[in-house]
């Protein structure tokens, strides 16, 4: 887990990103095994991160993602999927999947034009319909 400065900055900008309870992020990160945290920083202020955990020795799930809105179009998001996904090549994963929702277009094109592919659609538990995309990690 990042110090508590940085995580507070997270939360913050999940919560203004997602409307999401910061209680509920925080609970849900201490079931993730080997998170791993990315961040852009403008300053000392956190405009975006990128959150995410492994599945097992070759999977790892790419799980939360956002940009301040007043810092979006600068290539933030793209930015931090690169570093993401560097990472993951150099730590042995072979293939990375999110998941997304029709709502958020922008992330579903971004993540299509970066190498993801459907894999599967299906609908939750909540009625929500969720886009399942994977990629393979190439050296």
């Amino acid at each position: 887990m990042p110090n508590k400065k940085i995580l507070d900055g997270i939360v913050n900008l999940y919560s203004d990103v997602f409307d999401g309870s910061a209680e509920d992020l925080l609970i849900k990160m201490k079931d993730k095994p080997k998170l791993l945290f990315n961040i852009a920083l403008y300053g000392q202020k956190i405009v975006g991160f990128k959150i995410g955990y492994e599945l097992d020795n070759n999977k790892f799930y790419s799980w939360l993602g956002g940009v301040d809105p007043d810092y979006r179009k600068r290539g933030i998001a793209l930015t931090l999927i690169e570093q993401q996904h560097e990472y993951l090549r150099k730590n042995g994963y072979k293939v990375v999947q999110t998941k997304t929702m029709n709502k958020w277009r922008n992330m579903l094109i971004l993540n299509i034009r970066n190498g993801f592919n459907i894999i599967e659609t299906y609908t939750d538990d909540n009625g929500l319909q969720k886009i399942v995309l994977e990629k393979a990690l190439l050296n």
